[in-house]
């Protein structure tokens, strides 16, 4: 699969149109099919992160040396963000890149405030969608419905995206500000989450203290070292990373993976997924920030990168604020 080229920005300027009226009036697509890209080189190749109106700014595309490490059959894969409050799993569940109800099409339920992009960095605002429509209900729905009217909920989404982070190459640093409006009493925090081809079969475990790696079964769910999953032959692979995990008050998770077989049903159904996953008891309205990393390239590349990751943020706690 061929990289997204970066256009160059007086060009970007001139073909800048809004795609869909549910944008923000302030957005701006450097393209007339509505994507951006941002990339910066690793091992012989691109890096290339990618993003849509479609998804309402989510990241529904990433590849290097080829290859096409997300799935984005339907608006709720890709990379990205979500959240659940109170217990009510599935319909109280705001999602960056859109609604249940949006399926494999072509708009999002979410609304795009603001989209910026240049060099490896890209940052984008999104109030998100509520994953379960008004008055809806699924088997994730262990109180039935949520209560809310609109299909977009009142959560607001702030991420800042940058490729390289922390002087890592293959390290894509995800910070994310989630701006919630009502006061709960339990939050989770899916702070990122990749839905990847089938392809990446292989679940690992590692530790970038030790530099251990573990095969990690199905699950399906969370444990409490970085996970990374990767094809058979290890030319390929993503992991995840972030220094708060595991919380002290939850040790025995923090990093999920997931594995789902096609159902009967159109193709690029089968999916396979990781999560970096925060928690919080009753909280007021307010934001709350999380930073997790993903990382690409060989399995190999992977683990040097975490590696590397992992005493890179030792040496800058020890060195404090500046």
């Amino acid at each position: 699969m061929r990289a997204h080229r970066l256009v160059p920005l007086a060009l970007a300027l001139a073909l800048a149109q809004p795609v869909r009226a549910a944008d923000g009036p302030g957005v701006r697509w450097p393209s007339p099919e509505g994507r951006v890209a941002v990339s910066r080189p690793f091992a012989g190749s691109q890096i290339v992160v990618g993003a849509s109106a479609r998804t309402a700014g989510a990241i529904d595309s990433l590849t290097w040396n080829g290859r096409e490490f997300l799935n984005r059959f339907d608006h709720g894969r890709e990379l990205q963000s979500a959240a659940a409050f109170d217990g009510f799993g599935e319909c109280l569940n705001p999602t960056e890149a859109g609604s249940r109800g949006d399926g494999s099409g072509p708009g999002s339920s979410s609304l795009l405030v603001s989209l910026r992009a240049e060099g490896g960095r890209l940052r984008t605002r999104t109030r998100m969608a509520w994953w379960v429509g008004p008055g809806e209900t699924s088997r994730e729905c262990p109180k039935g419905p949520g209560g809310y009217a609109s299909p977009t909920s009142d959560t607001v989404l702030d991420k800042d995206v940058e490729i390289g982070a922390q002087g890592i190459p293959n390290a894509i640093a995800y910070r994310a500000t989630f701006a919630v409006a009502r006061p709960f009493e339990a939050a989770n925090f899916e702070v990122l989450t990749g839905y990847m081809p089938p392809d990446f079969s292989r679940f690992w475990s590692y530790d970038p203290a030790s530099g251990r790696r573990a095969p990690l079964s199905d699950g399906p769910g969370e444990q409490p070292l970085p996970v990374i999953l990767a094809t058979e032959d290890g030319a390929y692979a993503m992991g995840v990373y972030s220094p708060g995990l595991p919380q002290p008050a939850h040790p025995d998770a923090g990093y999920g993976r997931f594995r789902f077989p096609a159902p009967r049903g159109p193709e690029g159904n089968a999916t396979v997924k990781w999560n970096c996953v925060y928690r919080h008891g009753p909280g007021r309205p307010g934001a709350y920030a999380y930073t997790c990393y993903t990382l690409v390239g060989t399995l190999e590349a992977v683990e040097a990168g975490l590696s590397g990751l992992h005493a890179a943020l030792a040496r800058a706690r020890t060195r404090g604020p500046r």
